[in-house]
């Protein structure tokens, strides 16, 4: 696999900056985004399928890292059209190119896939049942990925965060500025995930793929793997390990979900099992507090 051509397709967003900045020492990289940045050497937009192919067949990459999405949750509940066309059509096309091509599409998925009934993590193969649109838009991505076929690998992950754009991590470091008393929900349990533990964990499977000392088939590895930090935590214990790093101490109250209702519904449980990863491909993240600790460091 030499001489290889990535195309980034969200480089401003929270994985997609790390990505570029890990993959660029060791690939030819080409960026593009939704809007004209300095990052972005072209514009794409998911939710026109002409442009997605017509960048694709300009590019020819070898490798396909779609990094970008629609994330917004709770207003998911009311652009669900919108965010059906860019997390569940677009995947698919972006599929049908890679096999066109015989290139590689890396792409992220959500643990919101799942509706939290389970009581240990989830493994890839357990039954998915979203509890909300941006969930049932990001699982028609991963399905229409699956029925076109071909090389790729999908990345469900969760709770991610990082230094930039808009995120937990960030949102608790202005609220705790602002306000003196903070109250969190801590009956959600998860896994936060750093941004550039993704990023990094990604450049290591592509470096494993393209090194002779690995003997692995892309081909026969295909499919969905979950990808996280290791451990659990709440969002309230999270908020704790994030306001403990500041100047600034407010006041905090756990409560429960029902007393922050929000538009979207989120899964009580979304803990993801990474034995697969890590028994494919030898990569173990840290868990989420020891990655929080080097990301606050």
């Amino acid at each position: 696999m030499s001489n290889q051509r990535i195309l980034l397709i969200g480089p401003t967003g929270q994985v997609g900056w790390e990505l570029q900045r890990c993959v660029q020492p060791l690939y030819d990289v080409f960026a593009v985004g939704r809007t004209p940045t300095k990052v972005a050497q072209a514009f794409i937009d998911l939710a026109d399928p002409d442009s997605i192919r017509r960048v694709i067949r300009e590019i020819k990459p070898t490798i396909i890292l779609n990094a970008a999405a629609y994330t917004a949750v709770d207003k998911a509940e009311q652009e669900s059209e919108l965010a059906h066309t860019i997390n569940g059509t677009a995947p698919g096309i972006l599929a049908e190119e890679s096999l066109r091509l015989k290139s590689l599409l890396i792409h992220y998925s959500t643990d919101y896939v799942f509706d939290g009934s389970h009581s240990q993590p989830y493994i890839e193969t357990d039954a998915v049942n979203p509890l909300c649109v941006y969930g049932t838009s990001k699982l028609a991505g991963e399905q229409a990925i699956c029925a076109v076929g071909g090389h790729y690998f999908i990345f469900r992950t969760a709770w991610v965060y990082g230094l930039r754009g808009k995120n937990f991590l960030l949102t608790m470091q202005r609220l705790a500025k602002e306000r003196d008393e903070l109250k969190i929900v801590a009956d959600q349990i998860g896994a936060p995930t750093w941004s550039r533990m993704i990023a990094q964990a990604t450049t290591l499977i592509l470096a494993q793929l393209r090194s002779p000392l690995y003997s692995l088939d892309i081909e026969g590895l295909s499919g969905i793997y979950n990808l996280t930090s290791a451990g659990q935590t709440n969002w309230y214990e999270f908020a704790k390990a994030i306001i403990a790093q500041l100047d600034k101490q407010p006041r905090m109250l756990p409560i429960t979900t029902a007393e922050y209702p929000t538009p979207a519904k989120r899964p009580a449980y979304s803990v993801l099992s990474n034995t697969k990863l890590t028994q494919t491909f030898g990569i173990n993240l840290p868990t989420w507090d020891k990655a929080l600790e080097v990301c606050l460091g």
